[in-house]
């Protein structure tokens, strides 16, 4: 996986975090840079933290499904991102909003949108990735994107929330896509990539 890849997957995956930050911003009544940076450090050290655990656990499993590693890889993305289509298509609820920035609030936000790096960082192990690099890179992305987007939400409210859910999910689904076709070699039969 080069850089341009990984920084694409860290987008994607930082859309959650991004979306839960809007609605943070949405629910304050002004946008501090104490709250974009409290929520872009949980946000962005549980994004780094989670792909991580995933990789050591890969790692561990690695010699039991190598042949099928390609196919984990596309199913765990594609779900994720499948997830994440539905939740901005869906006409649902809305998320309570709660003002709190402190721990017992960031901290369950910061683990619910971060178990999908959780996955992505077991698909790590199979894809040889620089594990420190790559949770540095997701890390740093979501720590940015979740600053904008507690000023944006304080500033536009929910209209960016769908969007970014929607765009992180078809960006998962896509880089699955590419590294089972990558793995199959029909990119190299058609002369992609």
């Amino acid at each position: 996986m080069n850089t341009w890849e990984l920084l694409i997957l860290a987008i994607g995956l930082s859309m959650d975090a991004f979306a839960v930050a809007i609605c943070k911003g949405l629910a304050i009544k002004e946008a501090r840079l104490k709250h974009m940076t409290i929520a872009g450090a949980y946000f962005g050290g549980f994004q780094a933290l989670m792909p991580l655990i995933g990789y050591l656990l890969g790692v561990n499993f690695k010699g039991l499904i190598e042949r099928f590693d390609h196919w984990i890889a596309f199913l765990l993305l594609a779900l994720i991102g499948g997830n994440m289509l539905r939740e901005a298509l869906s006409k649902g609820e809305e998320e309570e909003l709660n003002t709190s920035f402190g721990p017992k609030s960031m901290i369950p936000l910061a683990v619910a949108t971060s178990i999908d790096a959780l996955a992505v960082g077991v698909t790590f192990a199979f894809l040889q990735v620089r594990i420190i690099p790559a949770v540095s890179m997701i890390g740093i992305t979501t720590f940015l994107f979740s600053l904008v987007g507690v000023k944006i939400g304080n500033i536009f409210g929910l209209k960016y929330k769908t969007k970014a859910e929607f765009v992180g999910g078809v960006i998962l689904i896509l880089i699955g896509l590419k590294i089972l076709l990558e793995h199959l070699g029909i990119l190299d039969k058609i002369g992609v990539l």
